[in-house]
C-alpha cells in the first residue's frame, strides 16, 4: 500500500496511521462493502491507492499539498498509484468551506494543465447533497471519517465506466442502498460515527 505516514505532534496533529486506518476501514466497509463504488475494489486489492495525511491548517497549505499530489499522480505510472486520497483533518472541517474549496481545486487542475487528465472527487464527514436535509441518509454515500480530497485519473474513470453497464445508475442505486441500510445500519457499521 502506498502510504505517507508520520507520527502526530504535540500541536494537535492527527496521528497519520490512525487517520489512514480509519479511511481504509471506511473504504472497506462502506465504499466497497456496500458497493457504493463498483470501481474501488480493484484498486484497493491491487494496493494502487495512495493515502496521504495533511497537517495543513489553512486552505493555502492544503492547496500547496494538493498541487504537489496532483503532480505526483500525473508523473507516476497508474500501475503503481492509480488514485490518491488526501486526508486533511485540520482544515476545511466546515462543509460549506470545504465545498467552496473544490472550485479552487478545479482551478488548480486547469492552471497545472491537468484538467482532462485528473479530477478531484469529494468526501467529508458532514457531506450534504444540494436540496437534502443535513441528516438525510443519502448524504452518507459521501461521508468519510475525515475531510478527504480524492484524486482520480480520467482514463481510469472512463475505463471503469465502460466496464460497468449503466454507470449513470450508480448514484440512484447508492441512495436506495443507504435508505435500506438506514441510520441504524450505518451506526452498526461505524459505532463511533456521529449521527
Amino acid at each position: 500500500m502506498n502510504n505517507s505516514v508520520s507520527k502526530s505532534g504535540s500541536d494537535g496533529a492527527v496521528d497519520h496511521a490512525r487517520a489512514i486506518a480509519a479511511t481504509e476501514q471506511w473504504l472497506e466497509k462502506a465504499v466497497i462493502g456496500l458497493n457504493l463504488c463498483p470501481f474501488a475494489k480493484a484498486v484497493h486489492v491491487k494496493k494502487q491507492i495512495r493515502y496521504v495525511v495533511s497537517d495543513a491548517t489553512t486552505p493555502e497549505e492544503l492547496l500547496e499539498m494538493l498541487m504537489n499530489e496532483l503532480q505526483y499522480l500525473s508523473d507516476t505510472p497508474a500501475e503503481q498509484v492509480d488514485t490518491t486520497m488526501i486526508i486533511h483533518p485540520r482544515v476545511l472541517n466546515d462543509f460549506e468551506e470545504y465545498n467552496e474549496f473544490l472550485d479552487v481545486a478545479d482551478a488548480a487542475l486547469e492552471d497545472m494543465g491537468l484538467d482532462g487528465e485528473l479530477q478531484v472527487a469529494s468526501f467529508h464527514p458532514d457531506y450534504q447533497f444540494a436540496d437534502t436535509g443535513r441528516d438525510d441518509i443519502g448524504n452518507y454515500t459521501n461521508r468519510s471519517p475525515y475531510p478527504t480530497l480524492h484524486l482520480l485519473r480520467e482514463e481510469s474513470v472512463e475505463r471503469a465506466v465502460e466496464a460497468f453497464p449503466e454507470a449513470e445508475a450508480i448514484f440512484e442505486k447508492n441512495i436506495e442502498t443507504m435508505e435500506n441500510l438506514g441510520h441504524e445500519g450505518w451506526n452498526e457499521l461505524f459505532p463511533q460515527a456521529k449521527q
